[in-house]
């Protein structure tokens, strides 16, 4: 599956299976993409840059970097510290992708301009 920033100065790519999508709604995530983080994820062995031009890293905490394009400003990556696994904006993937959302986190820290998401 192949994946890039909006301008494309980042590109990806990751083999399946990739795990559905999680959806965080914390006030890091919030910030960071503008609403709320929804990714998927591969082990680093799965994953791939196959440009990474625009590619920035922010150490966002103790636990983890998270990867953006320095060109177009596109959230793309969680990387957890310790951990050998690529988290991946999923609306950063092409075209279909056959994935679906699995669980929803820090639901008590979401915008109050939405609903909860159903179960």
């Amino acid at each position: 599956m192949k994946g890039s920033c909006l301008c494309g100065a980042v590109c990806f790519e990751a083999d399946p299976p990739l795990r559905d999508v999680f959806t965080c709604h914390c006030s890091q995530c919030r910030k960071t993409s503008g609403h709320f983080w929804a990714a998927t994820s591969v082990p680093h062995e799965r994953f791939r840059l196959t440009k990474d031009e625009g590619l920035r890293w922010f150490k966002s905490s103790d636990i983890a970097r998270r990867g953006f394009c320095g060109l177009c400003g596109s959230s793309l990556f969680w990387q957890p510290e310790g951990e050998a696994r690529m988290s991946i904006a999923a609306g950063a993937l092409d075209g279909p992708t056959g994935l679906k959302i699995a669980e929803d986190w820090c639901l008590e820290d979401k915008g109050d301009y939405y609903p909860t998401p159903a179960p």
